[in-house]
C-alpha cells in the first residue's frame, strides 16, 4: 500500500512539473509574440518624378528591406511645386525624394534637407564618380546620394560619316562639304542654353558658377560665341528639338550632340548609330556638356525621427547592384564605379561612352540663381546665331540682365 502511494505521488509530481514546464513555454511564446509586435516596420516613403519604370526599378531594390523597413515609391508631378507645398510637414510630406541634382540649392535654401553624411560615412562613397558626388553638393554639404547620370554624347550615322571627327575645325569642315540638297553634316539645338555650355566650357567661360556668379560676359564666353557661331550657318536656322532629332533620326543628318535617348531612338528607327569622345577645339579643349544626376534626398524630418530605416535605404542604394539595375532601366551611367564590373553594362556603348565623359563634363549648376540664367542666356544665343548678332554687345547686355535678376531674387 505505501509503495502504491509512493508511486501515485511520484506520478502526480512528474505530471506538475510538466504542466509547470508549458506554463513558462506558453508565456515565452507570449512575450516573443508581444516584442515581434512592438517591433512594428518601419515605412518610408519616396516621391519621383520620373517615368514608372523606374519607380518600379527603385521599388525592386528596396523590397528587400522588408518586414523591417517597408518602402513606398509613390510618383509625383511637379516635384519642385510640391516640394515647396509641403516642406518638412509630416502629414503631407515624403521621407526621402528621387530627384535631379539641379535643384538640391533650392531645396537646401528651403532648410528641408538633411545632409547625406549624416546619415551614411564618408568612406562608403568612396567608389562613387567624384563629379557625381560634386553636382549633389551645395556649399560643401552632400545632400544627394547619386544613382545614375547622364550627358550629351557626339553620335554619329555610319553611313553617312565614316570617321568621327576627333576636332572641331574637322567637324566645320565635314559640316560645310555635306550640308546639301536637304541633309546635314552636323546638327545641334544651336541656341538653346543646355547645348551651347558645351562650346563654352571649352573657351573657358560659362553661364554661372558655384558663387551665383554669371559668367556671360566672360572673354572664353565671348569666344565661343564666335567661333560656334561658324556652325550655325550649316545647320537649320531654328535649332528646334524636333527639327534636329527628327533630322537625325530620318537619316538626314550625319551627326549630332544629344542625350542618350536620342541614340536609342535612332537605332530604332534604323539607323546605324557610332558614339565617339567629343570633339576638341583649337586649343585641345574637348567640348564640355552639362551632366544630370539622378539620386536620392532625405528630408529632415525623416532624417531626424527614421533614421535607422532612412541609412538603410541609403545603403541599399549606394551599392553597385542599385546603379546596374537602375542603368539597364534608364541606358545611363551608373554613379558606383564598381558597378561597371557588371557585363551588360560593361559591353553597353552608350554607357560606356557616358562614363568616358565623366572627367570632362561638368555638373549643371545647383544654386537657385540658375532658374533665371535659362532664358538670359537664351535670348543671347538667339539675337547672335539667328539675328547676326555682336557676340560682345549681347553678352554684355545678357551679364547685365542676369545680374539684375539675380539681384531680385534677394
Amino acid at each position: 500500500m505505501k509503495k502504491c502511494i509512493a508511486v501515485i505521488a511520484a506520478a502526480a509530481l512528474i505530471m506538475g512539473t510538466a504542466a509547470g514546464c508549458q506554463s513558462g513555454g506558453s508565456s515565452s511564446t507570449a512575450v516573443s509574440k508581444a516584442a515581434s509586435a512592438a517591433k512594428s516596420p518601419t515605412n518610408i516613403t519616396i516621391w519621383y518624378e520620373n517615368d514608372q519604370t523606374i519607380g518600379d526599378a527603385l521599388q525592386k531594390q528596396l523590397d528587400s528591406l522588408a518586414p523591417n523597413v517597408k518602402v513606398k515609391l509613390q510618383r509625383k508631378d511637379k516635384m519642385t511645386d510640391a516640394l515647396k507645398l509641403v516642406g518638412n510637414d509630416t502629414q503631407g510630406a515624403p521621407d526621402m525624394f528621387f530627384f535631379a541634382h539641379d535643384k538640391a540649392g533650392i531645396f537646401a535654401e528651403m532648410g528641408i534637407l538633411s545632409p547625406i553624411t549624416d546619415l551614411i560615412s564618408k568612406d562608403s562613397l568612396s567608389d562613387f564618380i567624384p563629379m557625381t558626388l560634386n553636382a549633389g553638393t551645395y556649399k560643401g554639404t552632400l545632400y544627394q546620394l547619386p544613382i545614375y547620370f547622364e550627358t550629351q554624347m557626339f553620335m554619329y550615322n555610319k553611313k553617312l560619316m565614316k570617321v568621327p571627327p576627333k576636332t572641331t575645325d574637322e567637324l566645320l569642315k565635314f559640316a560645310k562639304e555635306n550640308t546639301k540638297n536637304g541633309t546635314y553634316g552636323f546638327v545641334e539645338q544651336h541656341s538653346t542654353a543646355y547645348y551651347a555650355v558645351s562650346w563654352m566650357h571649352a573657351f573657358g567661360g560659362y553661364v554661372i558658377d558655384k558663387d551665383s556668379k554669371p559668367g556671360l560676359n566672360l572673354k572664353g564666353t565671348i569666344d565661343s560665341l564666335s567661333y560656334h557661331k561658324q556652325f550655325v550657318q550649316y545647320q537649320p536656322a531654328d535649332g528646334d528639338y524636333n527639327t534636329m532629332t527628327t533630322l537625325f533620326k530620318e537619316g538626314k543628318a550625319a551627326s549630332t550632340i544629344n542625350l542618350p535617348n536620342l541614340a536609342a531612338d535612332a537605332k530604332n528607327s534604323g539607323i546605324d548609330v557610332g558614339y565617339a569622345t567629343m570633339p576638341t577645339i583649337p586649343s585641345g579643349k574637348p567640348l564640355a556638356p552639362y551632366s544630370g544626376v539622378q539620386g536620392i534626398y532625405v528630408l529632415k524630418s525623416a532624417g531626424a525621427n527614421k533614421k535607422d530605416a532612412v541609412t538603410q535605404v541609403l545603403q541599399t542604394l549606394a551599392k553597385p547592384e542599385a546603379g546596374i539595375a537602375m542603368s539597364k532601366v534608364t541606358n545611363d551611367a551608373p554613379a558606383n564605379n564598381k558597378s561597371y564590373a557588371d557585363s551588360e553594362i560593361a559591353s553597353n556603348e552608350i554607357v560606356k561612352t557616358l562614363k568616358a565623359s565623366a572627367d570632362t563634363v561638368v555638373p549643371m549648376p545647383n544654386v537657385p540663381a540658375m532658374d533665371v540664367m535659362w532664358s538670359v542666356t537664351e535670348n543671347m544665343l538667339t539675337a547672335v546665331n539667328k539675328k547676326n548678332a555682336n557676340p560682345k554687345t549681347e553678352a554684355d547686355k545678357a551679364q547685365q540682365d542676369a545680374l539684375a535678376q539675380i539681384a531680385d531674387m534677394k
